[in-house]
């Protein structure tokens, strides 16, 4: 699908939106590699890319106390990716014994840690499918909503309100409480149909919700049965802010034509698709990923997320974008800018964020990662250095060493290390 060629968002834009924070101090990026393979110094201020010019020639800018600089040389530099699906109340419950504590306590801490923990996989953005009513009534929202607020300055959380059931007699409860989950500050209205013994009327029920909330929609389906996925791009349309489906393994099992029709009418419709290479979110039944290249090729825009985060679903769950990426290269038989581009432009444009580009006037939502090519880094992705806001928020590093040998002196191999290996 091509790119559209949108203009850097103007500069009297708030970068630090509604933190109240001040803005950091100014920080020069030094010495960077592009994709394209400039090498680059990248001044920041206010939030966003004040300049970029070739390394050496820029300054932290006139008259600039406290300014930072940051040597890159070695590292690729990058929009930061985004995750566009995680499920922030049960992440990391794996290793925990017994059923998931919904306790707001035990949500709220795994939630701030699942959200650190991808932050310093390079995600400064992420949205959060968050269970509403039966047990866990709105509390589990309202721990998550917690996090998403000791989390400001350093990662932007988002919340999903999903009920179980909104049709019939025994939906009446959940679609109450989808309501109040939307007037208490979840941004975001969804569930999964595919549970619910009327699934056109609760994508209906969800749609209105949505409609009276001027809210977008994200709904977990399976996408195996064309016929209710074809109503559901017909229903989706019209509505705006916009419908986001996924992880839709079950396409990878239709015929290749009924495929190729939804995701025509995917396309028109402008549903956005995120499919889940690292493992799916449900039973095992459901594992699998969308078939990105087709809906690619039918102009659906199609995003990638890591889904479980070592929960019952995915005990391994790494919740690392750069690794769903590498899988969409490697397995599925993206170009690595494509594969990238469905963790990074296409997860920011499913989550309403405005789009990052390594040029003047975008956001400064960066990741630095050590390699020199991005073919490379998605191989390895070990260093990783993660800029939010115009601030460095996390770094992690990773240091290779081995011990003396004479073959690698002899061919000059590069080496990592501060001492010998005995």
């Amino acid at each position: 699908m091509p790119d559209s060629q949108p203009q850097p968002p103007p500069s009297s834009s708030n970068p630090s939106g509604s933190s109240g924070q001040p803005d950091p101090a100014p920080l020069l990026l030094c010495g960077a590699r592009l994709t394209d393979g400039r090498a680059v110094d990248v001044r920041l201020g206010g939030g966003r890319i004040e300049a970029v010019g070739t390394a050496g020639s820029l300054t932290p800018g006139p008259v600039r106390s406290g300014a930072t600089r940051v040597d890159l040389s070695g590292y690729l530099l990058l929009p930061a990716p985004a995750e566009p699906h995680a499920h922030a109340d049960t992440a990391l419950s794996a290793e925990h014994p017994g059923p998931v504590s919904y306790a707001p306590d035990d949500v709220q801490r795994r939630a701030t840690e699942a959200a650190l923990l991808q932050l310093g996989h390079g995600a400064t953005a992420a949205r959060a499918h968050v269970r509403v009513g039966d047990v866990q009534g709105l509390g589990a929202l309202g721990a998550v909503l917690q996090a998403r607020r000791s989390l400001r300055g350093l990662a932007e959380l988002t919340t999903v309100a999903v009920p179980r059931l909104l049709t019939g007699a025994a939906g009446a409860d959940g679609l109450v409480m989808l309501r109040d989950a939307a007037k208490m500050g979840a941004s975001v209205v969804g569930g999964c149909p595919d549970l619910d013994p009327d699934p056109t009327g609760y994508v209906e029920a969800v749609l209105e919700v949505a409609s009276e909330h001027g809210c977008p929609v994200d709904l977990h389906t399976d996408a195996a049965d064309p016929a209710r996925l074809s109503r559901l791009a017909a229903m989706a349309g019209g509505l705006r802010p916009g419908v986001t489906i996924g992880p839709c393994a079950g396409l990878a099992r239709l015929p290749d034509e009924a495929v190729t029709r939804l995701a025509d009418q995917l396309a028109a419709a402008g549903v956005t698709v995120v499919c889940l290479p690292q493992g799916g979110c449900g039973g095992a039944e459901r594992r699998g990923t969308a078939p990105v290249r087709l809906l690619r090729a039918a102009g659906v825009r199609v995003a990638a997320g890591s889904g479980a985060l070592r929960d019952v679903s995915n005990p391994v769950g790494r919740g690392d974008p750069l690794e769903a990426a590498y899988l969409l290269a490697s397995a599925h038989g993206l170009r690595p800018e494509d594969a990238y581009d469905a963790v990074s432009t296409s997860a920011r444009a499913a989550l309403g964020l405005p789009q990052v580009r390594v040029e003047a006037g975008f956001p400064a939502e960066l990741l630095a990662v050590r390699g020199d090519h991005l073919a490379g880094t998605l191989s390895l992705a070990y260093s990783r250095i993660v800029v939010h806001r115009g601030r460095v928020v996390a770094r992690t590093s990773a240091v290779r060493e081995y011990c003396n040998s004479a073959a690698a002196a002899e061919l000059g191999l590069p080496r990592q290390g501060r001492g010998e290996l005995s």
